[in-house]
């Protein structure tokens, strides 16, 4: 029998490319989405990136809306929950990520286990993971938490930490199958011009904007790979799995020199030196959005993601997801070349 999986969060960036991988594997999909007059639109996006549309289904749903759940959940025979606020820029208030992000996932999984429904895959974050005092000094596991009292944690790794916990100890009361993903920095094709927070790094990278850059290094994981651990963490991982996932990492001047290499047309807009971190420390002082890189100057933090790979996952080269991101961003327009 052919299995209905509900994902939430289906016109977002992971979530896209989940859909498309689950309807070219054999399955059927309900999405949800936050407004269903973008239904049209969205059908026509995923109509020229897979050719099984007839097995999908759009519905509207709220993250912070518990009654709406149990009619969404209904007929599926599990549940990937994608959909959590993720910010360009960090709130103020912390709460405006923490709330619909630990609200949003107890409101599924109730609704889920109200349903029968045991296997959920959750989309978690590295953010859960490695804001943490060992992070960059030891390979960082599944059984490794980011602490919520860390004082480097920002808002977004805090709504993820808190919302996953709140996750396990649900699944724990109510015996579901519960998996979580926790990918690094997401890279790869955006399908549309609207290509949220997740590539965004990328974006700025190409814009010409910042002549200079950060030592900053960071974990990549291609979003196709991303969408794909879902349903190999769904088809074959065991209750209670925390599969991290990156696939190598590169500093973002290593990104700027690829891209130069790759994308000549991109000419002087790529940045070509790092500047030195005691100067961006002293600059961090003065600016609220500079002091939450600091923390992670001149860091390296290792992942073990062999759980993954045990699944049969196998990633393809971080190098193709930044060169697809970019050129993506470069044919919806989002970034234009002289």
């Amino acid at each position: 029998m052919t299995k209905k999986i509900l994902v939430t969060g289906a016109s977002g960036f992971i979530g896209a490319h989940t859909v498309i991988d689950l309807l070219s594997n054999g399955y059927e999909v309900r999405g949800t989405i936050r407004d269903l007059n973008r239904a049209t639109d969205l059908k026509k996006l995923f109509s020229a990136n897979t050719k099984y549309l007839e097995n999908l289904e759009l519905v509207e749903a709220s993250l912070t809306d518990p009654d709406c759940w149990g009619n969404v959940v209904e007929g599926c025979d599990g549940v990937f929950h994608l959909a959590s606020p993720v910010p360009i820029e960090q709130p103020k208030n912390p709460d405006e990520l923490i709330i619909p992000a630990r609200e949003g996932v107890l409101n599924v999984l109730k609704a889920a286990a109200d349903a029968k429904i045991k296997r959920v895959v959750l989309t978690s974050s590295i953010a859960a993971v490695s804001a943490n005092p060992h992070a960059g000094k030891i390979i960082q596991t599944e059984a490794d938490w980011s602490d919520p009292l860390f004082p480097n944690i920002n808002a977004y790794g805090l709504s993820k930490t808190l919302a996953e916990r709140a996750a396990w100890d649900f699944a724990v009361d109510k015996d579901i199958e519960l998996i979580a993903i926790n990918p690094t920095m997401v890279l790869g094709p955006t399908l549309e011009p609207d290509y949220g927070s997740s590539l965004e790094a990328l974006a700025l990278l190409m814009s010409g904007r910042y002549p200079l850059l950060p030592k900053l290094s960071m974990g990549i994981v291609d979003v196709r790979d991303v969408a794909i651990l879902h349903r190999l963490a769904f088809e074959r991982a065991n209750s209670g799995s925390r599969l991290l996932c990156s696939h190598g990492h590169m500093s973002l001047l290593e990104i700027a020199t690829l891209l130069s290499r790759e994308i000549p047309l991109l000419g002087r807009k790529l940045p070509r030196h790092e500047l030195p971190s005691f100067i961006f420390r002293a600059l961090a002082r003065f600016n609220p959005v500079l002091a939450t890189i600091v923390p992670d100057l001149d860091k390296i933090v290792e992942y073990d993601c062999a759980p993954a790979f045990h699944l049969g996952w196998q990633p393809r080269p971080i190098e193709e997801a930044i060169i697809c991101g970019a050129t993506s961003l470069i044919e919806h327009g989002v970034i234009t070349i002289n």
